[in-house]
C-alpha cells in the first residue's frame, strides 16, 4: 500500500481541521493570480498572432508572380499573366492547392475633391479577386463589379480616406494618375470597408485593372504580378519555390523570354511577421517569471505546511517511516494547494478570456495595434500543454525544499509546540 499518498488523502492543509491558515490563503492566491496571468498572457497573444496574420493573408496575395527583372526598366516592370495560369492550370496537384489567382496592378496615384487631396495605390484587380474579407468588413455599400461590362470607374475605399476627404457611398471622385503625362480619371465609389489595417486603410483602394490597363496602354492579359492564393498557407514557402520550379521548367519549355519571380505573404510582409515573433518573447518571458513567483510561493507554502506538522514528522520518523516517504506525503499534500489554484486559476482566466472573446470589454486604439479590441484565441492544445507545464514545473519545485524534511529529529520533534 502506498501509505504516503495514503495518509496525505486524509489530511487538510493546515492546522485546523475547518480552514487552512491566512499564509496558506495567501499562498493560494498568489499561485492563482500567477495562473490567470500565464492563461491571458497566452491567449492574448495568440489572439493577435491569429488576427494579425489572418489580416496579412487575407489583403495581400498568398504568392506573388511577378517579372524577375522588375526595377531594372520600366519595360521589366510588367507580367503577362496568361504563361503563369496555363503553368498554374497545367499541374493537377499544385492546381488543387489553389484557391484562387487575380491578375493584379498597383499603381500610385492622388484622390482630389474640391477642397482637399490625397495620396494612395489604386490596385487594380479582374474578376478573379477574392472579395470575401472586403465583403466581411464592408461599413457601406459594396464591392466593385469587375466583370467584362461593368463600370470600370467603380472603386472601394476606406472609411478612413472616406472621412478624411468627406466622401460617402455613390460620390464621384478624381483620380490624378501621375506619369509623364498626368491622366485623371473619375472614380465612383460603391463601397466603404473599414479593416483597422492602417497599411492597407490609408493608402489603397481597389478597383477594376482595365482602368489601369487603359492608362498604360496595357493589353487585357497584362499587369505588375499575378497573386496567387492558396487553400491553406501553413507551407506557403515550400509552395512558393514549387510554382517557382514549374514556372521556371514552363519557361525553358516554351522559350518564354520572361523569367519569374515568386514571394509569399511572409517575405512581402516581414515587419509585421517579426514583431509577431517578438511576441512569442514577451511571452516567454511572462512565463517564466510567473513560474518564478509561484514557485517561491509553493516553496513557503510547503515549509509553511512542515512546520504545522512537525511533531507529525517526527513521530513517523519514530515509526520506522523513511524520509523519502515523509517527503511524498507532503508533496501530495502540498499537491491539493496546487490543484485548488489549478481549478481556480483556470476558472478565472478561462471566464476573463472568455468574457474578453464574446464582449470585447477591453478596447485598443487600432491605429497603433491594428484592430480595437484585445483580441483572445487559447486552443484546447495550448490550454492542456500550459496546465501540463504548471503541474511539472510545480512537482520539480518541490523536490529540493522537500529534502529539509530529511534534517529533522524525531528526539527533537516531540517538544515542538
Amino acid at each position: 500500500m502506498n501509505y504516503p499518498f495514503f495518509i496525505a488523502q486524509r489530511l487538510r492543509l493546515g492546522k485546523d481541521v475547518k480552514q487552512a491558515t491566512p499564509s496558506l490563503n495567501v499562498a493560494l492566491a498568489g499561485i492563482v493570480l500567477a495562473i490567470v496571468v500565464m492563461i491571458l498572457s497566452v491567449a492574448i497573444v495568440l489572439g493577435f498572432k491569429k488576427e494579425i496574420s489572418t489580416k496579412v493573408y487575407q489583403l495581400d496575395a498568398h504568392l506573388k508572380v511577378s517579372n524577375a527583372a522588375i526595377g531594372l526598366d520600366d519595360n521589366y516592370a510588367t507580367i503577362n499573366a496568361q504563361p503563369v495560369y496555363q503553368t498554374i492550370m497545367g499541374d493537377e496537384e499544385f492546381k488543387s492547392l489553389v484557391s484562387s489567382m487575380c491578375l493584379i496592378a498597383d499603381q500610385p496615384a492622388i484622390l482630389k475633391t474640391d477642397t482637399d487631396f490625397e495620396g494612395i495605390v489604386y490596385r487594380g484587380v479582374d474578376d478573379g479577386y477574392d472579395w470575401h474579407y472586403l465583403q466581411d468588413n464592408l461599413v457601406e455599400g459594396r464591392v466593385p463589379h469587375i466583370a467584362d461590362t461593368a463600370d470600370v470607374n467603380e472603386v472601394v475605399i476606406s472609411r478612413s480616406l472616406a472621412d478624411k476627404l468627406r466622401l460617402k457611398c455613390g460620390d464621384h471622385v478624381y483620380t490624378y494618375f501621375i506619369q509623364q503625362k498626368v491622366k485623371v480619371r473619375n472614380a465612383h465609389i460603391v463601397g466603404i470597408v473599414n479593416t483597422d489595417f492602417d497599411n492597407f486603410d490609408k493608402a489603397i483602394i481597389v478597383g477594376n485593372i482595365r482602368q489601369i490597363q487603359g492608362i498604360n496602354d496595357w493589353t487585357a492579359d497584362v499587369g505588375h504580378y499575378v497573386g496567387v492564393n492558396l487553400k491553406d498557407v501553413s507551407h506557403v514557402k515550400d509552395d512558393a519555390y514549387r510554382l517557382y520550379s514549374l514556372l521556371a521548367s514552363h519557361t525553358l519549355q516554351t522559350n518564354n523570354n520572361t523569367l519569374h519571380a515568386v514571394t509569399n505573404t511572409r517575405q512581402n510582409n516581414i515587419s509585421f511577421f517579426a514583431w509577431l515573433q517578438m511576441l512569442d518573447m514577451n511571452v516567454v518571458i511572462i512565463l517564466v517569471l510567473m513560474a518564478i513567483v509561484s514557485g517561491f510561493t509553493l516553496i513557503a507554502a510547503m515549509l509553511m505546511i512542515v512546520l504545522e506538522r512537525i511533531r507529525m514528522i517526527g513521530m513517523l520518523k519514530a515509526l520506522g517511516a523513511s524520509n523519502g516517504g515523509i517527503r511524498n506525503i507532503f508533496i501530495f499534500l502540498t499537491g491539493k494547494l496546487i490543484l485548488k489554484a489549478l481549478l481556480w486559476g483556470n476558472f478565472i482566466g478561462l471566464g476573463l478570456a472568455l468574457l474578453q472573446k464574446w464582449f470585447h470589454i477591453v478596447k485598443l486604439d487600432p491605429s497603433a495595434y491594428y484592430m480595437p479590441f484585445v483580441p483572445i484565441d487559447l486552443s484546447p492544445t495550448a490550454w492542456l500543454l500550459l496546465n501540463v507545464g504548471i503541474i511539472i514545473v510545480s512537482y520539480l519545485t518541490l523536490l529540493g525544499p522537500s529534502y529539509i524534511i530529511s534534517t529533522i529529529r524525531p528526539t527533537a520533534t516531540m517538544r515542538f509546540e
